[in-house]
């Protein structure tokens, strides 16, 4: 008879645009993604990123915190847009 499965892996990924963080946690089954991000450790490298409300997702799709996660899902730290991507490109093309 096989072992039930206790904990998970998962990967946690950030980026800033000259620093790059990734890790790859073990967390009990059942975790959510919101709990990965508090344990994932990143607050200390870059104590300046609001972590708690920062917008997530796994593998490029957007979810909520309360997201319980499966074996081997990537969870994406996201960082707030500082100019909408679709108005820079209108202003460029204007110039």
């Amino acid at each position: 008879m096989e072992k039930a499965e206790t904990e998970i892996e998962v990967g946690i990924v950030f980026a800033l645009p000259d620093r790059q963080l990734s890790t790859t946690l073990k967390l009990p089954c059942g975790v959510t993604a919101g709990v990965a991000v508090e344990r994932c450790g990143f607050q200390a490298e870059f104590p300046g990123v609001d972590f708690a409300n920062a917008p997530i997702g796994i593998h490029g799709r957007r979810i909520s915190r309360e997201t319980v996660l499966q074996q081997g899902d990537r969870v994406e730290i996201y960082r707030v847009l500082r100019a909408d991507p679709k108005e820079v490109r209108r202003r460029r093309s204007r110039d």
